[in-house]
């Protein structure tokens, strides 16, 4: 992966040299502490010829500006700096990252006019840079003009912020940061090749954070079978890989306070078993994982800032192959709850997996609510297409909290609708349900199937197969695996349920 840039904050003041980034509000005003930076007042001459006038993320770039002995002199624009917002500031900051271009020392001057840039704004702005500044590349190659030679490792930037309160700035940084490193974890796993990244290897990664505090439990396929995981144990057994069930708890609050669950559906790669996936795209069927993805870099970003919450974090890790022992269309299997599903399509694997997780999670920890997160249906794309990922819940309060904190972090939510008369359609002569509903309502179908596994307790349904992989570039994620879904249930976590 690329080097990680790395940031340190600083008093205001002129940098000395390398290239400088200073931001423009609306309408092209600079600050003084930016104008101090420009004292040959390029910038007046530039932003008209640029016709720039400071709106979200434009830019200007001076190369060698007359007067100093910077490389280059940007000016970014902020927008309306009444309206900087928590991830406004992080689109800020990955608007700086993209302006970083080679540079291997940048100063930002976070100074706007008008505004007090507080610490907790200049640690979105450096988490922003993170953001952006991730890339996936550690199976790449490449040759200098030498044949045969390696180049050198291209050396991370360094990055000093100047701000008002560099002491303040650090401490809240370091919350951030661990947000972040909980998304770059996320995508790491998703951008994952699958022969790299099986059930064994999944559950080996998400062991590391034991070294957080983290307690990692790892039931094996032998262990499963005696507790009746009839439904996950279905869908890998067409596969050489072995499954595994991973227990993540995190226990940072108090002893008596139940935990909240998250469960992730980690199908590391699905072929579609039997009811065999067309060619085309199935390569991306290496991300099928997303939803156990971001509970494991959700887990890793509440054991790295210490949150006061006891947490649960649960993966079914599977691969959907076929051979001769493959799970056929027709079977029946009784999952751990003692239900049986007839299963009409092997393609609609992730459920199966679901139902057995949610049934384990909630049989053994009796948790405040369970938030599952599985990249499940294409109906939900057809729906929601790839800004919304499909929200399902059982509970108003944790639907609305969910949507609340989706606002915030634009990882956006939409409710769906769920309801007897949708679940009527999974209802088959042959077993207590069956695996598919049929052509319409696919993405309700398939979290009315999930719903028979959760009993009474508050539980939400995020169909994220439109947002944690594939999705659309922005200012913070120029990634194939985006991590959807960590900083929102951390948010989630931060707003509601930390002691």
């Amino acid at each position: 992966m690329t080097s990680r840039p790395s940031i340190s904050f600083a008093k205001p003041g002129v940098p000395k040299k390398g290239s400088v980034i200073v931001l423009a509000a609306e309408g092209g005003t600079l600050s003084d502490a930016a104008k101090a930076c420009d004292p040959g007042e390029t910038f007046a001459r530039a932003f008209p010829v640029a016709d720039f006038n400071g709106k979200l993320a434009s830019a200007v770039e001076v190369l060698a500006p007359q007067g100093t002995q910077f490389d280059r002199l940007v000016a970014l624009g902020a927008g309306k700096v009444d309206g900087l917002d928590t991830h406004a500031w992080l689109k800020l900051g990955g608007a700086v990252a993209g302006q970083l271009r080679k540079a291997s020392e940048v100063a930002v001057v976070a100074d706007l006019p008008g505004v007090e840039v507080g610490a907790s704004a200049v640690a979105n702005l450096a988490a922003g840079i993170l953001l952006r500044t991730y890339s996936f590349d550690k199976y790449k190659t490449k040759k200098d003009n030498a044949e045969g030679e390696q180049p050198k490792a291209a050396k991370p930037a360094k990055i000093t912020i100047h701000c008002p309160n560099p002491t303040a700035a650090k401490k809240a940084f370091a919350d951030a940061e661990a947000v972040v490193d909980g998304v770059t974890l996320a995508r790491d796993l998703v951008n994952e090749p699958a022969n790299m990244l099986g059930p064994v290897e999944f559950a080996a990664r998400a062991k590391e954070l034991e070294a957080l505090g983290v307690t990692v439990e790892i039931l094996t396929e032998k262990e499963m079978r005696k507790l009746g995981m009839g439904a996950l144990l279905g869908v890998a057994q067409g596969s050489a890989r072995p499954p595994r069930l991973v227990i993540m708890s995190w226990n940072g609050g108090k002893a008596k306070d139940k935990p909240v669950a998250f469960i992730g559906k980690g199908v590391v790669f699905d072929s579609g078993g039997v009811s065999i996936k067309p060619a085309a795209g199935m390569e991306d069927m290496k991300g099928d994982m997303g939803g156990a993805a971001a509970v494991t870099g959700l887990m890793r970003a509440l054991a790295t800032r210490k949150a006061k919450v006891n947490a649960v974090g649960i993966l079914g890790c599977v691969e959907n192959m076929l051979d001769g022992n493959a799970q056929r269309p027709g079977d029946i299997v009784t999952s751990m709850s003692g239900q049986t599903i007839e299963v009409l399509n092997t393609d609609a694997e992730g459920r199966l997996v679901l139902a057995d997780a949610l049934w384990y999670c909630n049989d053994r920890f009796q948790p405040k609510f369970m938030v599952n997160l599985a990249t499940l249906t294409g109906a939900i794309m057809v729906a929601l297409g790839q800004s919304h990922a499909g929200l399902f819940s059982n509970n108003d309060e944790l639907a609305g909290r969910l949507t609340a904190a989706g606002l915030s972090t634009q990882e956006k939510l939409w409710r769906m609708p769920l309801g007897a008369e949708y679940d009527k359609m999974i209802d088959t002569k042959n077993a207590d349900m069956k695996n598919i509903g049929g052509r319409f309502a696919g993405a309700i179908t398939a979290a009315q199937f999930l719903q028979r596994f959760v009993k009474d307790t508050p539980w939400a349904h995020l169909d994220i197969a439109g947002t944690a992989m594939g999705s659309p570039s922005s200012e913070i994620n120029q990634s194939w695996g985006s991590g959807f879904g960590v900083r929102l249930l951390d948010q989630l976590v931060r707003d509601h349920y930390e002691s």
